[in-house]
């Protein structure tokens, strides 16, 4: 059912006014899955969690839903409260093109809120896609000064009418939205330079995502079923945005499990729309931490992490099974008659899987040098890990993952993670999204809650326990 429409006030503060030409980092937000919250309060610990990290501003995905205003009011709302700012990001998967006028009213609806991002006295909009919209009429619409920067694409959108852009596309990829191949390999850094090159001196919005895996089969009218490599990804994009220097930064995403790049919490208030059955008991938390201090760094404009870290630590990351497990008598997409309208789906194994490595992958946050011990299976390495951010990755090994890091002979903090690696269908299906832990290790787990679990078993043809992490099953040690 959806949600009431919240009647949203319109309160202006010396707040919603502030213009900032400074470094800021976004976190794109899907409010298509929220439905189900039932007042600011819901949002609270989103916003807490996203300011402690250093973010500045939620981009608030919206389509044409029903409950789309009830969120926005609480979200607005929360924000406020938790000193964060918002700003709409329209996307056009569900607005059209010739929505011009509807597009800038609904800027005009929220455009005085407190927590309203602004940015050289004009109200920030971006959107996802979008090429070919009547930005005039969005204007005009609004009634005032817009800091529009939509995902419009290099050589489709029209560049000339806009204060910057975003690119989405924060992953290798082979230039057609799928996994590269050895004829088609574009790098996130050749999309940079594509952007820049077309904004022409404008604003540009430099893309950061650690993962993507989809995975919906023929049990929904959406399937879709791909991944982009991306392995070490998250700590090379960071390093190459300390390099860069754009003017923002978007991190892709906070919540959209279905595509499996979420650093939020699994229990972030949410529906289900399919996507538990890859996000339950995979937690992103870690990569969350690791973000903090590239982003310390990257708003002081420096290259170098170090000063930036204030907690020792190890984060790592693995897909759950080696890749060629053998899933195709139980998976999901195996079965039925899929609506490939978008072309995105595949049976069986996701389209790109030959391009993803099987290792453990570890990145080591050090104040000064120590020993780094990864042992994944029977597999066991050591590394020398110098002061600041290194990144590691050692074969993987069916069984458990072990991580050690000591300093002068002594333990600094040591860790088995909570998810073993297993050659095995797990709830039947494949599974391409990253486990991501940290040691030390967290004290309690982030799990998917009820509404967020709730079309677990649709389609599947195992059983599939739920939420079986739970913290202090595996041994930790910290010295």
């Amino acid at each position: 059912m959806a949600s009431p429409v919240a009647q949203v006030s319109e309160t202006t503060s010396s707040a919603a006014a502030t213009s900032s030409s400074s470094s800021l980092v976004f976190c794109h937000f899907m409010i298509g899955i929220v439905s189900n919250r039932a007042s600011s309060s819901d949002y609270d610990d989103d916003m807490k969690r996203a300011k402690e990290l250093g973010i500045d501003a939620f981009a608030l995905n919206i389509g044409t839903n029903d409950f789309t205003d009830a969120q926005l009011g609480y979200a607005y709302a929360s924000a406020a409260e938790n000193d964060m700012k918002l700003f709409l990001s329209f996307d056009f998967s569900a607005w059209s093109t010739s929505d011009g006028a509807s597009v800038g009213a609904k800027v005009k609806q929220y455009a005085n809120q407190t927590a309203q991002l602004f940015v050289d006295g004009g109200v920030f909009v971006s959107s996802f896609i979008g090429d070919g919209v009547d930005v005039d009429a969005i204007v005009s619409a609004a009634g005032q000064d817009l800091f529009f920067a939509p995902n419009f694409a290099p050589g489709d959108g029209d560049f000339g009418n806009i204060q910057g852009a975003l690119n989405w596309m924060a992953w290798p990829n082979n230039g057609d939205n799928k996994a590269p191949t050895a004829g088609a390999n574009l790098t996130v850094s050749d999309g940079d330079t594509t952007y820049i090159d077309a904004l022409d001196g404008k604003a540009y919005i430099a893309p950061a995502s650690p993962w993507f895996f989809t995975h919906y089969g023929t049990e929904v009218s959406y399937s879709k079923n791909w991944v982009f490599p991306s392995d070490l990804l998250w700590q090379q994009r960071w390093e190459e945005i300390l390099t860069l220097k754009p003017r923002f930064v978007e991190i892709i995403t906070w919540n959209d499990y279905g595509e499996s790049h979420y650093i939020g919490p699994l229990s972030s208030p949410h529906t289900d729309d399919g996507a538990s059955k890859w996000a339950m008991d995979m937690p992103h938390d870690g990569w969350a931490e690791m973000a903090k201090p590239y982003i310390a760094a990257y708003k002081a404009g420096s290259t170098d992490v170090l000063p930036y870290i204030t907690d020792e630590q190890l984060v790592y990351w693995y897909r759950p099974t080696p890749r060629d497990v053998d899933c195709d008598s139980t998976d999901t997409t195996m079965t039925g008659t899929a609506n490939n309208a978008s072309g995105n789906f595949f049976r069986g194994k996701p389209n790109g899987w030959e391009s993803m490595q099987d290792e453990v992958f570890v990145v080591s946050l050090l104040k000064t040098a120590a020993e780094v011990q990864v042992q994944s299976g029977d597999q066991s390495q050591t590394f020398q890990a110098p002061a600041g951010v290194s990144a590691f990755s050692v074969p993987m090994g069916v069984g458990q993952q072990k991580f050690t890091a000591t300093r002068d002979g002594t333990t600094l903090f040591s860790a088995t993670s909570l998810k073993d690696i297993v050659d095995e269908c797990i709830c039947g299906i494949y599974n391409f999204n990253a486990y991501v832990g940290t040691v030390p290790a967290p004290t309690t787990i982030s799990q998917l809650q009820p509404d967020g679990l709730s079309m677990l078993t649709l389609g599947l043809q195992v059983a599939c326990p739920t939420n079986t992490l739970t913290a202090g099953t595996a041994s930790a040690t910290s010295d």
